[in-house]
């Protein structure tokens, strides 16, 4: 495998690489390299706010808690402007 050099497209160094037929994981270790971006909590909303982001996030074709994180996202970039 070459060494890239300043201004080298990556992808053009890698394609001769070839993968194995097989692979032994066996002394692998599980979930190495895998670091959550997302924390888990309870919180409390009311009623007709769920039921408001549930139908939204029904019509955008979208999971309710993605539509609730965008939200709170774009309030939040527009307060600390």
């Amino acid at each position: 495998m070459q060494l890239p050099k300043k201004g080298d497209n990556m992808r053009k160094l890698n394609d001769d690489y070839k993968m194995k037929k097989e692979y032994d994981f066996s002394q692998g270790t599980r979930g190495r390299f895998y670091f959550p971006k997302k924390i888990s909590t309870t919180i409390r909303l009311d009623d007709d706010v769920l039921l408001y982001l549930k139908k939204l996030a029904s019509i955008k074709k979208t999971g309710y808690q993605t539509l609730l994180n965008s939200v709170l996202r774009d309030y939040m970039q527009r307060v600390t402007q």
